[in-house]
């Protein structure tokens, strides 16, 4: 296990439930971490509870290729370089083919997938300069196995999958390490607006599914976990 202490960290989407406490727990253990978010007041309430400075928070839009580029420049501006890239953001619509809209497929793609493709794109060539690093993205288990009504969410986390495998094999000569962890069944905001019935007092919770991210993030320089499955009891479905 490598430690956290001193590592550079640029977690995109850290104002979620999930992002929020992968912040805490990295900054508590010795990271220099480095957040980002669409709500600038939650952004601030998220720094303030894990003991990051405002220096370190930057408002992004993961929607927009300016804005993703012009963030990391403004950290690459504080520290030479990004040891470890965390994409938490990520947004779902669970709608069945009826009622799915071409917009709203659109706006998922959008972020799920394009957003990705920013963020990894502009931080790239510091790990490449490098030679390492690490990336963590965060598909889902609806990146691996699909559900009804989640034609946009899963075609936006394959998406993902896909391209990340493609990166990981024109990465092979380096030490830049890339991991996907499919999380299933968080007990957060993504479920507030999604008109399905679930059983959220039997989901993981917030904190506990940031803990196996931390514990991605001190991977042996030796090996890599390639991808890690996280789901409740009651959705073993992988």
């Amino acid at each position: 296990m490598e430690s956290l202490k001193g590592r550079v960290v640029l977690l995109a989407g850290a104002t979620g439930g999930v992002g929020s406490q992968v912040a805490k727990q990295l900054s508590a253990s010795g990271a220099i971490v480095y957040i980002t978010g669409r709500d600038s007041q939650k952004l601030e309430e998220v720094a303030s509870q894990a003991g990051i400075p405002a220096s370190r928070t930057f408002q992004m839009d993961i929607t927009s290729e300016t804005s993703v580029n012009q963030v990391v420049s403004q950290v690459l501006a504080q520290t030479p370089f990004i040891h470890t890239l965390i994409n938490a953001t990520g947004i779902g619509i669970i709608k069945t083919m009826d009622t799915l809209d071409s917009a709203s497929f659109e706006k998922v793609l959008q972020v799920n997938l394009i957003g990705a493709f920013y963020l990894v794109k502009a931080v790239l060539p510091n790990l490449k300069e490098q030679k390492k690093g690490l990336i963590i993205n965060i598909p889902g288990v609806l990146g691996k196995v699909p559900m009804a009504g989640a034609a946009a969410y899963s075609a936006s986390k394959y998406g993902l999958v896909g391209m990340m495998q493609s990166i990981r094999e024109e990465l092979k000569r380096t030490e830049i390490r890339i991991t996907n962890i499919f999380l299933g069944g968080i007990d957060s905001a993504f479920w507030d607006n999604i008109d399905l019935r679930v059983q959220r007092d039997k989901m993981i919770i917030a904190e506990e599914a940031a803990k196996a991210i931390w514990f991605l993030c001190q991977q042996p320089s030796s090996g890599v976990v390639s991808e890690m499955v996280l789901q409740p009891f009651n959705h073993q479905a992988i």
